[in-house]
């Protein structure tokens, strides 16, 4: 069996959606001969113990930069502040506010990590016999700390990318900060064996900035023993949604606008429909409740455990997905998609008109339905709440063979297709670095430093800013 090192920021027990890939990879690749070993910062308690977990501890330079100016490292700056911007619209002064971490965050805010991975990293490569390297972001730091090792070592390295780096759109930052960090985002995956990704949009996106490179498309999936059991559904006609809502990005006032014009023409029940919204408080969203008059209709529960979200998926009517009305969602899958085709439950894909990858997705596995525009939606809605007085649920109607195509194990059979293409024939010479910590580019600054005597056991730094190297 070959030992596969994946890298990643996220990882359960964290509760954030962009540790569910790498765990179901990890969970099961070792049915297609790989060993997973993976390398991560400290977990909230206790992973999974049959897996062999590295945890590294991360320094959070946001937090630093707080303190030194006298500011709670606990929370926000719009809380500290008192900053509350309109949806999908930033103030002036939340710009001003969060200007700083266009330095302090470059190239994102786990940059504190970096250090203490890289040394870390020094002693996994050479004890534990490593085949290739597989780092996935976001945090993009994950492919700083793998591009490090896979260059001094001389190990394939397969970046895997969940969501786009410079070319995502939801990256919004300055043009100065966006220049530099395209051409650190080139330099970086020049390193690389091969890229992954999640759809076919996204790879032909990727290849026109990493030209020749082997791009692989493999979509997220879900555990299949997380398949709803049959747990009982809600007698209310409910609604759920789970998920970050991004300042308004992913807008659910189609669907309030729809329910407000149902209830109010007597086509649906006043008491009947429940909408329950599981995510992180967006002040915007409450005038938007109150605008339909909604407030006994919409709960905003806050965010949840992961196993309280699932539960409450498996019992609802319909399940909402949002997406961002943008043609650039055209390759997204949310993380949430998976989660969703796992409950068993009615999906209901809101947002992009086109519907592009989630709405193939859909057809394909007939687990839900993509609504365009507003008579769509509310011919569906009155569809479905039909259904509901008639039979007392809404019916799902998912393909088992298709939905199951988009299961953990078919997703981690499809990349040890690429770890043994990517392995095959190489040469794997395990070399030490020429001194005990490297040298290169400091991913910050872009500046080439100069390689530092071996690390002790505390983390040391690549090269401190401004450093050039000696005798240039």
């Amino acid at each position: 069996m070959k030992n596969i090192l994946i890298i990643t920021y996220y990882f359960p027990p964290k509760s954030e959606i962009g540790g569910i890939r790498l765990y179901g990879l990890a969970k099961y690749l070792q049915e297609f001969g790989w060993k997973p070993i993976i390398f991560t910062t400290t977990l909230p308690g206790k992973p999974d113990s049959s897996l062999k977990i590295i945890q590294v501890p991360s320094t959070d330079v946001v937090a630093q930069w707080k303190k030194r100016f006298y500011l709670n490292p606990d929370q926000s700056l719009n809380t500290q502040f008192d900053l509350q911007s309109e949806k999908n619209k930033p103030s002036i002064a939340n710009r001003l506010v969060f200007l700083p971490n266009e330095i302090i965050t470059y190239p994102d805010s786990q940059i504190g990590w970096y250090d203490s991975a890289v040394s870390a990293g020094d002693e996994i490569i050479r004890s534990e016999n490593i085949d290739v390297i597989l780092s996935s972001s976001f945090p993009v730091t994950a492919h700083l700390i793998a591009q490090n090792l896979s260059k001094r070592y001389h190990t394939p390295w397969i970046a895997d990318f969940r969501d786009l780096w410079t070319q995502n759109h939801y990256f919004n930052h300055t043009r100065i900060r966006r220049y530099f960090e395209i051409r650190l985002e080139v330099k970086t995956i020049k390193q690389a064996s091969a890229i992954t990704t999640v759809s076919e949009p996204l790879a032909q996106k990727l290849s026109g900035l990493h030209r020749n490179k082997p791009i692989y498309s493999i979509p997220n999936g879900f555990d299949p023993t997380l398949i709803n059991p049959g747990i009982p559904i809600n007698d209310r006609f409910s609604i759920v949604y789970t998920g970050a809502l991004y300042q308004g990005k992913r807008d659910p006032a189609q669907l309030f606008e729809a329910i407000h014009f149902l209830r109010n023409n007597g086509l649906i029940g006043q008491d009947d429909v429940q909408i329950d919204m599981y995510g992180p408080h967006e002040h915007w969203l409450r005038n938007d409740i109150e605008k339909n008059h909604l407030q006994d209709v919409v709960t905003l529960n806050g965010i949840v455990t992961r196993e309280r979200a699932i539960t409450e998926q498996q019992r609802a009517q319909l399940l909402l997905l949002l997406t961002w009305n943008n043609p650039a969602e055209e390759g997204v899958y949310t993380g949430k998609l998976f989660e969703y085709l796992a409950a068993r439950r009615p999906i209901l894909s809101l947002g992009y008109t086109e519907g592009g990858v989630v709405r193939e997705l859909l057809d394909q596995t007939q687990a839900g339905v993509h609504c365009s525009n507003e008579a769509e939606l509310r011919e569906y809605l009155l569809k479905a709440y039909r259904e509901y007085k008639e039979l007392g649920a809404v019916q799902y109607r998912g393909i088992e063979a298709e939905v199951m195509k988009y299961s953990h194990r078919e997703m981690a059979r499809k990349f040890a297709e690429v770890l043994d293409e990517v392995t095959a024939g190489a040469t794997l010479m395990k070399k030490r670095p020429v001194s005990g910590y490297p040298g290169g580019d400091h991913p910050q600054t872009g500046v080439e430093c100069a390689p530092s005597p071996a690390p002790s056991s505390s983390s040391i730094p690549p090269c401190s800013l401004f450093t050039r190297r000696s005798g240039s």
